[in-house]
């Protein structure tokens, strides 16, 4: 890299001040871009309170016509996924390949679906084009308000203390490791920010919540987001792999995988190749653990505002409960709320009552795979070239930390437990 394009950790605030890149996130909003694969681009375009992901035609301007077409996309390989989850295992009978079959669940068809879509797009020009129809975000968190009404409230009852502790413990650990880590390497602090919230609570969703109370750069924001997908997509088929080479059980492989990869959507995808109740275990360890991203984005707001701003440099609003419910992953509260619905709907809804839960989670598994062919499709690489090795240096050893501390407190924690 050339000295005149330095990496994000190497330059200060106040260099490049008229360059469109270096603007920085303002406080007190919530951008939401995509929290999974691809938001390194979206986050470059809309991180300054001004409607994020869900606003219209934020990215490359597209038409109504274009977000259809890009809508029917994504729904065409959500239907050509369900149709390979079944027919593979169906053709794959009886031959050398029928247990591989049977073991590749939605989410790997769903992924790779997306990324040839991704090339094909790219290749035809039209991609950009049809972007604001990925909708991760939104995909994935109506997918986890549904997964909400598969899981009884019994089991989010009984998981919860162990969850909330395993949240305090990493949450905490990872991201003292990783700041103190970004120092030693020379990270600038508001990188340093960026790089600890997205390992230790959420990925990208904690990386925005973090660049708004830090006031970021965008540059920082986007590249910070594109290592958060470049080491979630593998840890979707790593993780699964190294639960069985492990012998976890499925709440514990559901509690390391929940703790421990960054985007929701990847917990998802990993905890459902795993199995139903891994799935479960993961999506309850992985709202509990994004609650506590409004509590650090406070905490960060605090803090640069008293020590690390200097004075007179658009220093952060003092932080407050509005400021703590704005960056609360409201989500989860649609997940507690169904899983309430459910669990009544369970007691009181005799015979028929397991037909409308049915109904719901074939709803979930549409929106799930809805959100991992997003992840394909939304997957942009460009960010990375601009990094430098330090970042990604700092952000590899604390995704090691990462799941050797989550390891051990998901075995400890969750060994014994039952659905």
């Amino acid at each position: 890299m050339s000295d005149a394009n330095p990496a994000p950790g190497d330059e200060t605030p106040e260099e490049a001040p008229g360059a469109a890149g270096a603007e920085t996130v303002r406080t007190g909003a919530d951008p939401g871009p995509p929290e999974a694969a691809g938001e390194g681009a979206a986050a470059t375009e809309d991180t300054t309170g001004s409607g994020g992901a869900d606003a219209p035609a934020v990215r490359g301007g597209a038409s109504p016509a274009w977000a259809a077409v890009g809508l029917a996309v994504v729904l065409a390989l959500a239907a050509t996924t369900r149709f390979l989850t079944s027919w593979v295992p169906e053709a794959a009978a009886g031959t050398a390949l029928a247990g591989f079959a049977e073991a590749v669940e939605y989410p790997v068809y769903a992924i790779l679906l997306g990324l040839l879509g991704n090339l094909v797009l790219t290749l035809a020009g039209v991609r950009d084009r049809l972007a604001p129809a990925f909708r991760t975000e939104f995909f994935i968190k109506t997918g986890l308000v549904l997964v909400g009404s598969t899981v009884l409230l019994d089991v989010i009852v009984r998981a919860a203390g162990p969850a909330i502790l395993q949240a305090l413990f990493l949450v905490t650990a990872v991201f003292l490791f990783t700041w103190w880590l970004g120092g030693r390497f020379g990270l600038d602090d508001r990188l340093r920010a960026l790089l600890a919230s997205s390992v230790s609570i959420c990925g990208v969703s904690a990386a925005i919540a973090a660049a708004g109370a830090v006031q970021a750069r965008r540059e920082q924001l986007a590249y910070t987001a594109s290592l958060v997908i470049l080491f979630a997509v593998p840890s979707i088929f790593l993780l699964p792999w190294l639960v069985g080479v492990l012998g976890l059980d499925d709440a514990q492989a559901g509690a390391w995988i929940g703790g421990n990869i960054d985007t929701t959507a990847a917990v998802a995808a990993a905890g459902a190749i795993v199995g139903e109740d891994a799935l479960q275990i993961a999506s309850i360890v992985k709202s509990t653990q994004n609650v506590l991203m409004g509590v650090v984005a406070v905490l960060l707001t605090a803090y640069f505002a008293v020590k690390a701003a200097p004075a007179g440099e658009g220093a952060a609003a003092r932080p407050g409960l509005t400021t703590l419910w704005e960056r609360f992953p409201k989500f989860v509260l649609g997940f507690l709320a169904a899983s309430v619905i459910a669990t009544v709907w369970a007691n009181a809804g005799g015979d028929g009552a397991q037909d409308g839960l049915d109904t719901a989670k074939a709803l979930r598994d549409w929106f799930l795979i809805a959100a991992f062919t997003s992840i394909g499709l939304e997957f942009k690489a460009g960010s990375l070239r601009e990094a430098g090795w330090r970042p990604i240096g700092v952000f590899a050893l604390a995704t090691v930390f990462n799941l050797l501390v989550g390891l051990v407190l998901a075995f400890l924690l969750f060994r014994g437990f039952s659905f």
